[in-house]
């Protein structure tokens, strides 16, 4: 008799594509690169750039700003910008749940309006535009609903609808959110029923916190510096064919010195080595799932999908700026030295920081920008898929896809039908296609474009061809499958195709609610003075 198979969704948190060993890095994966390497790496994977609307794409088959979340949490006044999941919008969840599914979430929810961190008294977790996993169809939820939190001393956690008022000493959120969701599956399996888990990780989001002896694993790793190793990365992905073509690496970006100008090196290794650690100890969590399954039964019946929010986060942690969001002191009452000071070695409880824009470029090689845009550097995610009894092992498939075909890919595996109504709501068509015949070896080609916005930053891809531009800036156009690094624009050359192209993208901005930048940031503005007064 065939089982009904369970499905894992794990979500990385501001990775690059390059950060995996399968992709290219020194940083040590064993348990991913195992997965990619018995199942699927679909190398041309696209996310929305950013957390929350990836997030939000990710889970109702739908782009950003159709389920609400064009931009981030706050309330921009329109329903592609209200910053949490609209009512015509289902999650995987609440198909799944429908159809008789046990599921669970643990990690990171991000998809339920705005917070303030410093201000978690203030908090309406649970009213009618900031709803929680619980209300948006998962049986069981531990984590964190707002987008960041302190890895060893988190401000604000929820299991089911109770704040987490207490951690023990050894906490660690990577691994707490591990070992939640594996008492989730036990609670499923002991219960016979097929489970839906989301293992929404915030690593490696900053703050750089790692254990001592994940760091350690990397000591004198990155002394070479950041364009040794992000040429190292190249070669290895190059070595490795990788990608259909070995294209030329995209120049460092212009906003980030040679090493051989740095001052502060030990500092700047010590960053990338905790970062690398808080990738390592990801990975060993999902390893110690990865054993879970097995030990259970249950590892040759469940889908395993595994891939990252956004690319490489170029965010510098200033004490008056990102950081002053946060709260600075642990719940232990010790205070925390905010801000990127090179005084400071990052990685333990009593520190906050980023690894900043040189080694975000290291994390999205070969590729050009980061978390924020959509030039490849911003968008790119490995897809690694896996599933014993669905699908054999394949060679690395370049497809172009979108976080937006996950949801109906799911639903053909689990065999559950796509929601048309929930809650007396009307839910729109799902935008995704399913992913299900490429996973299976089987030609497969995206019928529909792709679409980004994010912040004015826009792009379209149809077929080979891409068009992208900055906020505030000209088209620029590409053909990905030649030149995936973005080097060669052929703007002038391709006249028609890019009047074409603009038309396409600027039909579905207008039919989906896409709000000018220059517009919807004075407002953002105003949503969070409003918020902090309001706090």
């Amino acid at each position: 008799m065939t089982r009904t198979p369970n499905v894992i969704l794990i979500l990385a948190d501001d990775m690059g594509f390059a950060d995996l060993g399968c992709t290219g890095s020194e940083i040590r994966t064993p348990n991913i690169d195992a997965l990619a390497r018995d199942g699927a790496l679909l190398t041309a994977m696209y996310n929305c750039a950013r957390c929350c609307p990836t997030r939000a794409s990710l889970l109702t088959g739908l782009y950003p700003h159709n389920a609400g979340i064009g931009h981030m949490g706050a309330d921009l006044g329109t329903p592609a910008y209200q910053g949490f999941l609209r009512n015509d919008a289902a999650t995987i969840a609440e198909h799944l749940r429908a159809a008789g599914y046990r599921t669970c979430m643990s990690g990171k929810w991000h998809v339920g309006g705005d917070f303030i961190a410093r201000e978690v008294d203030s908090w309406r977790v649970g009213d009618i535009d900031h709803p929680t996993p619980r209300q948006r169809g998962f049986d069981r939820f531990y984590g964190i609903v707002d987008g960041v939190t302190h890895f060893f001393s988190p401000h604000y956690m929820l299991e089911d609808d109770a704040r987490v008022d207490t951690y023990p000493e050894d906490f660690y959120f990577t691994d707490a959110i591990t070992d939640k969701a594996i008492g989730m599956i036990e609670e499923s399996v002991a219960m016979e029923q097929p489970f839906f888990l989301y293992l929404a990780h915030t690593a490696p989001h900053w703050p750089l916190h790692a254990h001592p002896e994940d760091i350690a694993r990397y000591d004198g790793v990155y002394d070479k510096g950041w364009d040794a190793t992000r040429t190292a990365r190249h070669e290895t992905m190059n070595a490795m064919g990788l990608f259909q073509t070995n294209w030329q690496i995209s120049p460092r970006d212009t906003d980030v010195q040679p090493w051989a100008a740095e001052t502060n090196r030990d500092w700047e290794a010590r960053k990338m080595a905790t970062y690398a650690a808080m990738v390592g100890r990801m990975d060993q969590s999902i390893g110690t799932l990865i054993a879970a399954l097995k030990r259970l039964g249950q590892f040759e019946d469940t889908l395993i999908l595994f891939l990252s929010d956004n690319g490489g986060c170029a965010e510098f942690m200033a004490e008056d700026g990102w950081a002053k969001f946060f709260p600075d002191t642990t719940h232990d009452g010790r205070r925390i030295a905010m801000g990127n000071r090179p005084d400071v070695m990052p990685g333990d409880a009593l520190t906050y920081q980023s690894y900043d824009k040189p080694w975000a470029n290291v994390s999205n090689a070969p590729f050009r920008l980061f978390k924020h845009y959509v030039h490849e550097g911003g968008i790119s995610t490995p897809l690694i898929a896996h599933w014993p009894r669905g699908f054999a092992q394949q060679a690395p498939v370049h497809a172009a896809c979108h976080v937006v075909d996950l949801l109906p890919t799911i639903l053909e595996v689990t065999g559950a039908g796509y929601l048309s109504e929930l809650g007396g709501h009307a839910i729109q068509p799902c935008q995704g296609e399913s992913l299900v015949p490429l996973l299976r070896g089987q030609a497969w080609e995206r019928e529909q474009p792709i679409f980004f916005e994010h912040e004015g930053n826009a792009a379209i891809r149809l077929g080979q061809f891409k068009l992208v531009r900055l906020h505030g800036k000209d088209w620029e156009l590409y053909d990905i499958e030649a030149d995936r690094t973005e080097l060669h624009d052929l703007i002038h050359g391709e006249q028609d195709r890019t009047r074409d192209l603009i038309r396409h993208y600027q039909d579905w901005a207008d039919k989906t609610g896409v709000m000018d930048w220059n517009t919807a940031l004075p407002r953002l503005l105003a949503a969070w003075e409003m918020d902090s007064a309001e706090g």
